[in-house]
C-alpha cells in the first residue's frame, strides 16, 4: 500500500480510470465483434467512430486504430464485390 499522501491520491485515480478504460475497452470490443460479423456501412462508421476515440483517450495507439479501421475496411470491400 502507498504510504505518501501524493501516491494514495494516485492509486485513487489509477482505480477511477482503470474502471473507465475497460468500459471503452469492452464497447469497443463489442462494436468490432458486429462490423466484423456483418461488415455494412453503418457498422464500420460506428467502429471506426469508437476506435478514433479510444485512440484520442491513449487506450489504444493511434496506429492500432488506424490498421483495424483499414482491416474493417477491406472487410467491407470484399464483401460488397461478391
Amino acid at each position: 500500500m502507498p504510504i505518501l499522501k501524493s501516491s494514495k491520491k494516485a492509486l485513487r485515480r489509477d482505480r477511477r480510470r482503470a474502471v473507465i478504460n475497460k468500459k471503452i475497452r469492452n464497447n469497443l470490443k463489442e462494436v468490432l465483434k458486429k462490423a466484423r460479423k456483418s461488415p455494412n456501412l453503418k457498422n464500420l462508421s460506428s467502429a471506426s467512430c469508437f476506435l478514433d476515440r479510444a485512440a484520442k483517450k491513449k487506450i489504444i495507439h493511434k496506429n492500432k486504430a488506424d490498421r483495424l479501421k483499414s482491416r474493417l475496411s477491406k472487410l467491407l470491400a470484399k464483401t460488397k464485390k461478391k
